[in-house]
């Protein structure tokens, strides 16, 4: 069996005060901290430090940090985006030979929505026997609860988490239920996603928020949504309709 270890590890919504401390201690035991950097139109490091690369130097000296770079903004051409895929496996394989041991930075957490579920199936397959293993991390939809003060759930309430990606009408549909909506990755659609708001009856109480925790850090209500785009990281919170007085979910 390989002894090599392929780490993923949540550093939350960007701010370095909510990254684990589980994942400080995997982050500084790693020989080698892998950062997903943005592709730029020619293939190469577009340059830019993504959020978690500046999350992670707050931890790790840099010189043990090694950016990789991720088609993340690939969403149209589905062969490019999984080719890159394949150049980011092999990369991160080369370094585990290497070292035997690599942690991934993924903002938020590893198993939600993150880069490193492809990552893991590629290298698995170009390494056999790598050990995966991953440390949980701080959401997006929990920082921005705290911060804004939206309750995510109370008793019995369901809480349906969807990405705007997927098409606005999924989100729509999930307003229609009934517990509370949080909405991922929606800046792009901002005016679809007001719109459903509008017609499910839930733009009153509903807030959003991007960049939490960072100097350019902006929640607002969604009332206030204009139609403008907004960041594409930007999270939704559509809490559950409450009528019922204290304690009426249980």
């Amino acid at each position: 069996m390989s002894d090599n270890r392929l780490i993923g590890v949540g550093v939350g919504p960007g701010d370095p005060e909510l990254v684990t401390v589980k994942g400080v201690n995997r982050l500084r035991a790693a020989a080698i901290v892998v950062v997903p950097v943005m592709a730029a139109p020619d293939g190469t490091d577009g340059g830019e430090p993504g959020r978690a690369e500046a999350t992670v130097l707050h931890y790790v000296e840099r010189e043990k940090v090694v950016r990789v770079v991720f088609a993340l903004n690939e969403r149209s051409d589905r062969g490019r985006r999984e080719a890159a895929w394949d150049v980011a496996g092999e990369r991160v394989a080369e370094l585990l030979r290497t070292h035997g041991s690599v942690a991934f930075a993924t903002i938020g957490d590893p198993n939600v929505y993150s880069t490193f579920t492809y990552l893991a199936q590629t290298v698995q397959r170009l390494v056999p026997g790598t050990l995966v293993e991953t440390v949980p991390g701080i959401t997006a939809m929990q920082d921005l609860a705290a911060r804004s003060g939206a309750v995510l759930t109370e008793g019995t309430e369901p809480l349906t988490l969807v990405p705007v990606t997927a098409g606005s009408g999924v989100l729509k549909d999930a307003l229609n239920g009934p517990g509370t909506v949080v909405a991922y990755k929606f800046g792009r659609q901002a005016q679809e996603v007001a719109a459903a708001l509008r017609e499910t009856g839930r733009l009153d109480d509903a807030v959003w928020g991007s960049a939490l925790g960072l100097p350019e850090e902006s929640i607002s209500s969604a009332a206030e949504l204009d139609g403008a785009p907004l960041p594409y990281l930007s999270t939704l919170i559509a809490p559950a309709r409450r009528d019922g007085g204290r304690g009426g979910k249980l």
